[in-house]
């Protein structure tokens, strides 16, 4: 295989860059349905959209395991409380 001149190598090279770049666009896709898949299937309507956004965005800043630690160390809601939630 002939040795590849500057030009040719730099179109190669950004030609792989490009396909990457859109395979990581089409993973991250893939995920984001995934756990789209999983909201779908969770009681979300019991939070104001405002607040289940918050969390997520909270969340994610934190990281899961820092989220989960800091959401299991809380006692749930009581009936009372979750009725009045709009």
């Amino acid at each position: 295989m002939p040795k590849l001149n500057d030009r040719d190598r730099l179109a190669d090279l950004e030609a792989r860059q490009t396909k990457i770049a859109q395979e990581i666009v089409d993973a991250r896709r893939a995920l984001r349905g995934k756990y789209a898949t999983i909201i779908g299937e969770m009681e979300v309507e019991k939070l104001s959209e405002r607040d289940f956004r918050d969390l997520l965005q909270h969340a994610i800043r934190v990281g899961g395991p820092a989220s989960i630690t800091a959401l299991k160390g809380h006692a749930p809601a009581s009936k009372s409380l979750q009725d009045k939630r709009p």
